[in-house]
């Protein structure tokens, strides 16, 4: 691989030149624009439109967690419906070629916008924009869950039967095959999450990692509006509960630990709306009530826990990309201990 980890920039030369000719340009230029806790991601300019590459993590990786396929797949299927994603351009099994990542990938066409994701980029926006865009935020998720799967395609992109009882097995699998040293407090969750596992709601699309990091903001001051939504590795058929549990403990997670996962421009003061607010706006976008959120937020704090126990495996391996790794396993435990909170909130 030359210039950037995992990306040959002279094979997807070739490769565009051979396979899409007509977005071959004269020179490419690749630069990581996030990676190491999840799927790669690469900004591909130089072609004759500008270009997002998207590969799974290098080294220890679980095929379950980074399928570029089924990310391809979600993402395509939604392109027309009222959910903002990317266009897709192809996706391809590269292990055996080893042309341009010697892994699966997918390559989309570029959403021009920001994604905030610290408090100083708040200061472009007014405090009545940033509240409107928590409200959009929640109504995009609502219009998610609000896709019919067999209009688009994905009647069979998951199985909706038993599905929280295969995240805890699946997320207990991914624990056993990252874990480096003892975590007994995500361990009790562990086991209380499975013991208290709820009846869940009418299956929908589940993003999987639904938070304001992961969708692209148009950059209108006054009023900015969700240009995309990214980063679908997760994504299936499921309880969508789940993404509304993710996303209110990214929207509080500055209160919970400190370091990269943290860094969010959700802060006081700053004009986004209450969670319970989002929530309000959700159920009324969907026509729907919607109970206590206790489980699927503990779910939510160990899910994250176990991805970062994963990195931090990952980076004791040398195998991240990019810095800001070294504290990551710290946060593991106080995650647990939150979760382990909501738990007794529930049982309260």
């Amino acid at each position: 691989m030359t210039e950037v980890p995992g990306l040959d920039r002279a094979g997807l030369t070739h490769w565009l030149e051979a396979t899409h000719p007509e977005l071959a340009g004269d020179v490419l230029t690749a630069s990581v624009i996030a990676g190491g806790r999840s799927n790669l991601t690469y900004r591909i300019d130089g072609a004759t439109r500008p270009l997002v590459l998207r590969r799974p993590p290098l080294g220890h990786v679980l095929s379950s967690a980074h399928d570029m396929h089924r990310e391809h797949k979600v993402i395509h299927a939604l392109y027309d419906s009222a959910v903002p994603v990317p266009a897709t351009i192809d996706v391809v099994d590269d292990t055996e070629t080893k042309q341009v990542t010697g892994t699966p990938f997918f390559l989309m066409e570029r959403v021009e916008g920001v994604v905030l994701s610290s408090p100083e980029q708040n200061r472009r926006f007014t405090p009545e924009a940033l509240y409107g865009l928590g409200i959009q935020l929640a109504e995009t998720l609502a219009d998610l869950h609000g896709v019919v799967p067999a209009d688009v395609g994905l009647e069979t992109f998951g199985r909706p039967e038993g599905y929280l009882e295969r995240q805890l097995a699946t997320w207990r699998r991914q624990l056993n095959a990252s874990q480096s040293r003892p975590q007994p407090e995500l361990h009790a969750l562990q086991d209380r999450l499975s013991a208290g596992r709820p009846a869940s709601p009418a299956p929908a699309v589940v993003h999987g990692d639904f938070r304001l990091d992961n969708v692209l903001v148009t950059e209108d001051a006054k009023q900015p509006k969700i240009a995309a939504v990214l980063d679908w590795e997760m994504a299936t058929l499921g309880d969508p509960l789940v993404d509304l549990g993710i996303l209110g403990l990214y929207w509080q997670i500055g209160s919970l630990i400190d370091g990269p996962p943290a860094q969010s421009s959700i802060v006081p003061g700053a004009g986004y709306p209450e969670f319970a607010e989002i929530v309000d706006a959700y159920a009324a976008r969907r026509g729907v009530l919607i109970g206590d959120l206790s489980w699927y937020r503990a779910f939510a704090a160990y899910k994250l826990a176990v991805i970062l126990e994963g990195v931090h495996f990952r980076y004791r391996s040398g195998e991240t990309v990019g810095t800001g790794f070294d504290h990551i396993g710290e946060l593991v435990a106080p995650l647990a201990e939150d979760g382990l909170a909501h738990i007794n909130a529930l049982r309260s």
